[in-house]
């Protein structure tokens, strides 16, 4: 790999603004029941009951060719994001606005708009964020309004200092979670997620230099999610969330909540660690 950073042209980027693409898939019992059975969610799975939230995650993903897939696993440069010429691709946070119930058993179809495209310049180095806007539908009902952040960004040289963020305090309540090698492959499985990082040990080590295998961002919003959920006894209405450092799979980690004016402000951490994921569940009045 060469050492020479590559130009990122941000008026050519800004060139995908406003492209769409459109999914539709058959909300299946079956899928209901893996996406269940991997997060320990129980519930409903037969036709005609309400979905669990959050599944539309794992809803008509994007499928091209192995041939079309980059040394990452993630699909090559271009199509409908755009080809950002920097090499490391996170899930940086979104936000999800729940309008209504899916059904387990219709079609459902993801509407998916670039709204944005900008160029920062961080404490690592370039960094591209693309702001994505997803419509989850079913028939004429909209579902879910999902506004997805993902961000690009150089590799960071292993001997760049590194400052240390202070130790994530525990919340109000915690539940402590495993991340197996197994769990996590099933999720990719489920999102029909190839990115190597959360499956190829040998990938994440050798090649993006992580110390294991990257707990992914959805999954971990999908928890706080639901364990909000169980807290309160209902499903929040907005939950906005944002990932601040990555969680590995070499040991165990915490979802944690406290209630703040009738919110729940929830995130994540290893023991010791830092926060990884802070979020906000809002619930209607």
């Amino acid at each position: 790999m060469s050492g020479v950073p590559e130009t990122v042209d941000i008026d050519h980027l800004r060139q995908w603004i406003g492209r769409q693409d459109i999914a539709s898939e058959v909300l299946s019992p079956e899928l209901v029941r893996r996406f269940r059975t991997t997060l320990e969610l129980p519930g409903a799975t037969n036709t005609g009951e309400p979905a669990p939230e959050l599944i539309h995650l794992c809803i008509a993903p994007p499928a091209v060719p192995m041939s079309e897939l980059g040394p990452d696993g993630h699909p090559a440069r271009g199509g409908f994001l755009p080809p950002v010429p920097l090499p490391r691709r996170m899930w940086a946070g979104g936000l999800f606005e729940m309008r209504g119930a899916l059904t387990i058993g219709d079609v459902v179809t993801r509407r998916s708009t670039i709204e944005d495209v900008v160029l920062k310049e961080g404490r690592t180095g370039r960094l591209c964020f693309v702001t994505v806007r997803h419509e989850i539908s079913s028939g004429d009902d909209v579902a879910v309004v999902e506004r997805q952040d993902i961000v690009y960004r150089e590799a960071e040289p292993s001997t760049a200092p590194k400052a240390q963020p202070p130790a994530a305090q525990a919340g109000d309540h915690v539940m402590e979670v495993v991340p197996t090698a197994p769990l996590l492959f099933r999720y990719s499985a489920l999102t029909f997620n190839g990115h190597r990082i959360h499956y190829d040990k040998p990938y994440a080590t050798g090649v993006e230099m992580y110390p294991g295998l990257v707990v992914h961002g959805p999954m971990q919003a999908t928890m706080l999610y639901h364990f909000a959920t169980r807290l309160r006894g209902r499903a929040p209405a907005t939950f906005a969330f944002r990932s601040l450092s990555t969680l590995f799979d070499d040991t165990r980690f915490t979802l944690n909540a406290t209630e703040e004016n009738g919110a729940f402000n929830l995130w994540t951490a290893r023991p010791g660690g830092p926060v990884a994921m802070s979020a906000t569940a809002s619930f209607d009045s």
